[in-house]
């Protein structure tokens, strides 16, 4: 592998639908959004390990509790607007496309391959990492190509 070549990185992020919904993602086009208000030091440093490019689900909790899109990563690890504490840092992210079929928590609990998931295992986690496998596995299950 060539000094400074890095492998695509695939993430989970977590929003309540009443509060930011894959609509709403979607709704603002190529910009994207800042991810902002994350309060866990586990959440910021996995945004702080993205990469422009990098793609991530797009998970409805609490209300749905499933995968219904792909996002990217469309600007790396700045200050979050939403607070004057320096210690809590977001990236932006843009919609790509929806799954044809939202996999459910459920879904992902049953499904060889995602057993250790972190969805399944952390879910408190707000931003979480997720294996190139386990990226295969949710895309199969949802209809998109991965």
């Amino acid at each position: 592998m060539e000094k400074g070549y890095r492998l695509m990185a695939y993430w989970l992020f977590k929003s309540e639908p009443d509060a930011w919904s894959w609509d709403q993602q979607v709704a603002k086009g190529d910009a994207g959004e800042e991810w902002a208000g994350v309060r866990n030091y586990q959440a910021r440093n996995n945004m702080r390990a993205m990469k422009i490019g990098d793609l991530g689900f797009f998970y409805h909790s609490n209300i749905g509790k499933e995968i219904v899109g792909i996002v990217e990563v469309c600007a790396e690890s700045a200050p979050d607007s939403t607070t004057d504490d320096p210690r809590w840092d977001c990236v932006h992210i843009r919609a790509l496309r929806p799954l044809q079929r939202p996999v459910t928590l459920e879904t992902c609990k049953m499904q060889p391959g995602l057993e250790n998931m972190a969805l399944v295992k952390s879910m408190r986690l707000s931003v979480q990492p997720v294996t190139p496998e386990e990226w295969r596995i949710v895309c199969a299950l949802g209809g998109v190509d991965p």
